[in-house]
């Protein structure tokens, strides 16, 4: 579930693919465990990133919060 920073996706167009070193970028949805689930499938349908890419739901010892991290590798300017 958990994508480690050395893997991850590339943003990139094809005229920077090589110039610029990919960079992790880590992102944290707090949250109601079903906001969070929601929050990940329409990042997902706007093709931002699997749901299978973020990591397991984890209780963050608050009543009914959990998160969820996602790990992307971005090439940026």
């Amino acid at each position: 579930m958990f994508v480690p920073s050395t893997a991850g996706v590339f943003a990139s167009t094809a005229s920077d693919a090589g110039s610029l070193p990919a960079e992790p970028v880590r992102h944290m949805l707090f949250g109601t465990p079903s906001a969070v689930q929601v929050t990940i499938q329409q990042l997902h349908h706007l093709n931002y990133a699997e749901p299978n890419d973020w990591s397991q739901l984890l209780p963050t010892g608050r009543p009914n919060e959990v998160m969820a991290i996602l790990t992307k590798r971005v090439r940026a300017a």
